[in-house]
């Protein structure tokens, strides 16, 4: 894993925001890449985007991240289609907010399924490919703010993005030896399709954000393609915040309920 133009990535919900930025990132500096997402119409105008600014690049597969037999096909599909895999990027992931108290069952089977089970078992999946080929590679997992500090009603999700960061680390003690890096971003407030639909998303985190506005995808992203290139070929079990300072102070995003 020496240069981006050798590379072939699998990439999960990445049909819009942060994943998709991320495919355009990697697609940009020359790799191949599996862009996966449940939602088969996103797929299709996410793949249809990206090959029109760079032919060939992107192949889309829809189905279930957190399934280990669709992991499997994602990871065959690397290999038939651009000649193996050297990249992994579980993105898909499932946000759902309730009160710790009357949180159910069923929610947190789905979130800790898709955030911890797809991000392990793609990971697995991948490094028993990147094994066989002998070359290495890269695993990015995706952390969030959420995996730092406390965020109201976000206590599932952000046990799930704390799990990534120690999977990160402790893949370090176990992939290293085949010359695979591991690592996590830790994204903070990002105005994606998903977020932009929340009431004045952007002025609220720009208020309480140092560097005085949120994240957008390619911020994201570019950080993303430097830790799976060759320039971060001696970084791995680390975890980078990308926040624009908010984990620094904190301040919470609720407004204060009047006395």
């Amino acid at each position: 894993m020496n240069n981006n133009k050798q590379d072939v990535a699998i990439v999960t919900g990445a049909g819009v925001g942060i994943g998709l930025a991320i495919v355009r990132e990697l697609a940009k500096s020359g790799a191949k890449v599996i862009l996966n997402d449940v939602e088969l119409s996103l797929i299709a105008d996410a793949v249809s985007e990206i090959n029109a600014e760079f032919p060939g690049s992107c192949v889309g597969l829809p189905g279930d991240a957190s399934d280990p037999a669709f992991i499997q096909e994602m990871v065959d599909a690397a290999v038939n289609h651009f000649g193996g895999l050297t990249i992994a990027i579980p993105n898909a992931g499932i946000t759902i907010y309730g009160e710790f108290l009357s949180f159910t069952p069923e929610d947190f089977r789905r979130v800790t399924q898709l955030n911890l089970g797809g991000s392990f078992f793609l990971a697995q999946a991948a490094s028993k490919q990147m094994i066989k080929q002998g070359k290495g590679g890269s695993i990015l997992f995706m952390s969030s703010v959420t995996g730092h500090q406390a965020h109201k009603n976000l206590a599932a999700y952000g046990m799930t993005k704390a799990g990534l960061e120690l999977l990160a680390k402790t893949l370090v003690v176990e992939l290293s030896q085949y010359g695979i890096t591991v690592n996590a971003v830790a994204p903070g407030a990002t105005v994606t399709e998903r977020t932009s639909t929340q009431e004045d998303f952007v002025g609220i985190w720009s208020d309480i954000t140092p560097l005085g506005k949120p994240a957008y995808p390619e911020d994201i992203a570019q950080a993303v393609a430097f830790l799976v290139s060759g320039k971060a070929r001696h970084i791995t079990g680390q975890s980078l915040v990308i926040d624009g300072g908010w984990t620094s102070t904190s301040p919470s995003p609720y407004k204060k309920e009047a006395n």
